[in-house]
């Protein structure tokens, strides 16, 4: 059974840093993308970086040069370092992995950790 356990979040002022970090266990064939999800109350939950097994990596436009992805294969964890953050990147942060067994993905999420930016 895969589970991925996240840590990291918490309340921040606005400018501050946190790193959110995830763990995969379970996983028995290869790990394609890892990634961060958000949502917000009230919102749809939105990408907002994630990182393929060959090291590409997309950004939501509003994370580009204050978030950066990274990830080790081996351990099999991903994290996301945010700076200069800002009361609108207040959500819940969701770690999303996607294995790949062959021709089919499946994907895994956690179970949140909130992120509260205080302004």
């Amino acid at each position: 059974q895969v589970q991925l356990v996240e840590s990291g979040g918490g309340l921040v002022q606005a400018g501050g840093s946190l790193r959110l970090s995830c763990a995969a266990s379970g996983i028995i064939f290869s790990i394609d993308a890892m990634g961060w999800y958000r949502q917000a109350p009230g919102k749809q939950r939105e990408l907002v970086a994630r990182m393929s097994s060959g090291g590409n990596t997309d950004y939501a436009d509003s994370e580009k040069g204050r978030f950066t992805i990274s990830r080790d294969n081996a351990k099999n964890t991903v994290h996301l370092q945010m700076n200069s953050l800002k009361p609108e990147d207040t959500a819940v942060y969701y770690c999303n992995v996607v294995e790949r067994r062959g021709v089919d993905r499946y994907a895994y999420w956690g179970q949140g950790t909130q992120v509260t930016v205080s302004s």
